[in-house]
């Protein structure tokens, strides 16, 4: 029975059996279970094929006429049995989604289905970065919640203060307000009674940017491995994950990326967190494709420790270094009950004291946001054209050269065709011409896993890096907008002024992290490029010097005649 769904990321296919589906699109789901983690249904073009099932959300009518008329759930979730889900107040359907990846989606050798606590605010979607709405006030009479410490008022007004307030977004699922970072500014966050985590931000040259870690460390990712379980029911791709500082390797699975991914999604508000390589429906157990995202995955974990704040995450490091599956179990869980996330992960910055003005640092956005928008046009402009030098060196150039010794060779069999007056010499010549033109179209069908694949990895993570700032930027641009109301409602002596000064130092701290990750995101960028278009070059230059030197070899066959 079909039913009808809502796209909540792009996808873009990649083989014929798929279908691409665009952000905010509504669809057609031919049946809710998802196989190996994907759905078959129709796009709004009505195109017909496959789709990753934790990029859409079904809609369905509710029966509690205490809610809404309607709600969204995550593709491929069972019914309203939440001990099938082990999540956590903090839990978005992000972590769920793990659980219908592309390497089988039996998770019994890694998690248990003990009841804990769930959600269901948060399967309505994501925003800025993927990020998932705060907790509503109802809760769900099936799961049994945890209780919560006692905690203050950030700004310890209590709720029945006198005055008018700054007003709330009327629409609640904008990324200000399900970030978060509506409720941080306005001092809506309850304060912790112990915040164990730390980021500081400092004053560089340029301007804010992140502390460096105080261990920096790189990570490998090597010897893709297909792996088989219950006596070969189950099939799936392991990868040894090896970090410096320990040198001890652990063994993943794309969707322990996945879950680790998907903690950094829910917890980090104002962080560009760079996107996995996309899933694929067909085709991944072959060669090339284990290939393409074992290089994907390298440069993921290379931004991921380069980073100042994502690098010191605990889960980050859970994943990196625990090799018993009780005390993975242990971690996961307590990953997932991480309180420090969207508004509160706010509260872990330590900003300097330098002031800024608050002007200058919305012209100062609004310049990342247009350099951003020029850079994503051009990084997808780039991506097309190499994409399509790939199609011709595998296709068109490949061809061309092999009609060109195919014409050679031809006319070194007409040359034999008359004993008498044929030089042998100069047909072997001619012949060996042939045999070169056709090795030079192999040379070329071969090169872009040298130079063309690996510029097009680069470009596909900035992509996705890209993809995240125009929400992120949002934030600071909510955030502004209620400086300036808060501050017109002061001076109307609608509100006390130092509850506009609590909003502005707040926005102070939004602003503060997107500088600093600005900072961070052109800092790479310069390396990243720089190291990109010298491996293009050098691979180009070594390229064309084994042309030129087979060329020269077949010149030399004709001296001697």
């Amino acid at each position: 029975m079909s039913s009808k769904a809502k796209a909540i990321y792009t996808f873009q296919s990649e083989n014929k059996d798929e279908i691409s589906i665009r952000e905010n699109e509504e669809l057609v789901i031919f049946a809710e279970a998802s196989v190996d983690g994907w759905l078959e249904g129709e796009n709004s073009r009505g195109e017909r094929g496959l789709f990753p099932a934790s990029y859409v959300e079904i809609i369905r009518p509710r029966s509690n006429s205490n809610l809404t008329d309607s709600s969204i759930s995550p593709a491929g979730s069972l019914g309203n049995d939440s001990s099938f889900f082990p999540s956590t107040p903090n839990t978005s359907f992000h972590m769920q989604q793990g659980y219908y990846d592309d390497d089988d989606d039996d998770w019994d050798d890694w998690d248990d289905s003990s009841t804990v606590v769930e959600d269901n605010d948060h399967r309505r979607g994501s925003g800025a970065n993927g990020h998932v709405p705060q907790s509503p006030n109802y809760t769900n009479p099936n799961v049994h919640y945890r209780a919560k410490p006692h905690m203050e008022r950030q700004d310890s007004i209590s709720s029945s203060r006198k005055g008018s307030m700054v007003g709330r977004n009327l629409n609640r699922f904008s990324s200000f307000v399900r970030s978060g970072v509506e409720a941080f500014v306005l001092g809506d966050v309850p304060m912790m009674a112990k915040i164990a985590e730390s980021y500081t931000i400092e004053i560089g040259p340029k301007g804010p940017e992140w502390k460096e870690s105080p261990q920096p460390f790189s990570c490998s990712i090597e010897d893709p491995t297909k792996q088989t379980k219950f006596k070969g029911i189950k099939t799936y791709i392991s990868y040894r994950v090896t970090p410096s500082h320990t040198g001890q390797p652990v063994y993943r699975r794309y969707k322990h990326f996945d879950w680790l991914y998907n903690r950094l999604l829910h917890k980090f508000t104002v962080i560009s967190v760079p996107h996995l390589p996309e899933k694929q429906a067909t085709g991944r157990f072959e060669e090339d494709f284990i290939e393409k995202r074992k290089r994907r995955l390298v440069l993921w974990m290379n931004h991921m420790t380069s980073h100042p704040v994502l690098s010191q995450y605990e889960g980050f490091e859970h994943f990196l270094m625990c090799g018993d599956d009780k005390q993975w179990k242990l971690g996961k869980r307590r990953a997932e009950k991480d309180e420090m996330v969207g508004a509160h992960f706010m509260l872990t910055f330590q900003i300097p004291s330098e002031h800024q003005d608050l002007q200058d640092v919305e012209e100062r956005v609004d310049s990342f946001k247009s350099f951003a928008k020029k850079m994503d046009d051009s990084v997808i402009q780039l991506t097309h054209v190499a994409s399509e030098m790939v199609r011709k060196h595998l296709g068109e150039f490949r061809k061309e050269f092999q009609r060109m010794g195919n014409a050679f060779a031809s006319l070194s069999q007409a040359f034999m065709l008359d004993p008498p007056h044929s030089s042998e010499a100069l047909n072997n010549a001619i012949s060996h011409t042939g045999r070169t033109y056709e090795n030079i179209g192999e040379m070329f069908a071969d090169q872009p896993k040298y130079d063309l694949f690996q510029m097009l990895d680069k470009l596909s993570l900035y992509q996705g890096l890209l993809a995240n700032f125009p929400d992120i930027i949002h934030l600071q641009k909510g955030a502004f907008a209620k400086v300036k109301e808060s501050q017109r409602m002061s001076d109307e002596g609608r509100m006390a002024q130092d509850e506009a000064d609590g909003i502005r130092k707040r926005c102070r701290t939004v602003g503060f992290a997107l500088q600093a990750e600005m900072s961070h995101f052109h800092r790479r960028r310069e390396v990243d490029f720089k190291d990109m278009m010298q491996a293009y070059l050098n691979e180009q230059i070594a390229f064309y010097q084994r042309v030129v030197q087979q060329l020269e070899r077949t010149l030399r066959m004709y001296d001697s005649l």
